[in-house]
């Protein structure tokens, strides 16, 4: 028996679309820290992508997470056309996912470098990341040397809870609009990924940008 994803017709809810003030940002970013996540803020996007860049070095191996906001910023085709980095994901793409998805799973799961966006950060420094596939949440969880996040300072939340609205009333039919667009195909959060701390010195990174970017 065969099952499909309905389509998700409701419209986004645009209180999600604010972007954070100053103090909100900056309070979100002392919990970022204290929690074992470094945490910079940037004041634009030219700002933000010039940090990015200098946080992975020419010919790193990186894995770029699914990321609208990356697009945004031009960091996926610097990293994926450009000839300067040693990108995963065109790799994987590359393989044949019925014959060769030992491959696929071993390729995405443990790079030195995974970097992409979230859906949400609480005031208290916890980030939520929703997937469908889930390809981009091992490497973040623990897989990747290291992880550099970039966000929209529209994305800071109260709590947890208004973060799992923020996913399902605003990213989400966003993600869908957009999937459908691109591919003619739906999406769900089939997973969340909940980064409460992190554990290893210097493994996360990330960068808050004062501006509405990404969703």
């Amino acid at each position: 028996m065969t099952t499909t994803t309905p389509e998700i017709t409701h419209a986004p809810n645009i209180e999600f679309a604010n972007v954070a003030s100053e103090d909100q940002i900056e309070s979100a970013a002392r919990a970022l820290e204290a929690n074992g996540i470094h945490t910079i803020v940037a004041e634009s996007r030219e700002e933000a992508r010039r940090i990015f860049f200098t946080l992975i070095p020419e010919g790193a191996e990186v894995f770029l997470g699914a990321s609208v906001t990356l697009e945004e910023l031009g960091i996926r085709d610097a990293i994926e056309k450009s000839g300067r980095y040693d990108a995963v994901r065109p790799k994987m793409h590359a393989l044949d996912r019925k014959t060769q998805g030992r491959e696929i799973r071993k390729l995405g799961s443990a790079p030195d470098f995974a970097a992409g966006s979230v859906q949400a950060v609480t005031m208290d420094g916890r980030v939520l990341i929703a997937s469908n596939t889930g390809s981009q949440l091992t490497p973040y969880a623990s897989g990747a040397g290291k992880v550099i996040w970039v966000i929209g300072a529209q994305k800071i939340v109260k709590d947890l809870d208004e973060g799992l609205r923020r996913l399902n009333e605003y990213a989400l039919p966003l993600e869908e609009a957009h999937m459908r667009q691109l591919y003619n195909a739906s999406t769900a959060i089939s997973k969340i990924l909940i980064v409460n701390r992190e554990i290893r010195a210097e493994r996360s990174t990330m960068i808050i940008v004062k501006e509405n970017l990404g969703f």
